[in-house]
């Protein structure tokens, strides 16, 4: 049986407009540009690192096992 990652889907929900570049970079590093824009991403400590930076513009879900 294959090994499963872990996995988070993040969605934008706010926009960097007037915000630090460098969350304008984060939202872009987790691949996300337009709100309402979803990814799933495998859950690593850079991720959940990125995550936190920009907490308050996305919304989180837990997935995978």
């Amino acid at each position: 049986m294959a090994d499963q990652k872990k996995t988070v889907k993040v969605t934008q929900h706010g926009s960097p407009i007037g915000r630090e570049d460098y969350q304008l970079a984060t939202l872009k590093g987790l691949g996300l540009n337009k709100q309402r824009r979803s990814r799933v991403l495998e859950d690593t400590p850079a991720v959940r690192g990125m995550i936190a930076r920009v907490r308050h513009l996305i919304h989180v879900e837990e997935s995978g096992s």
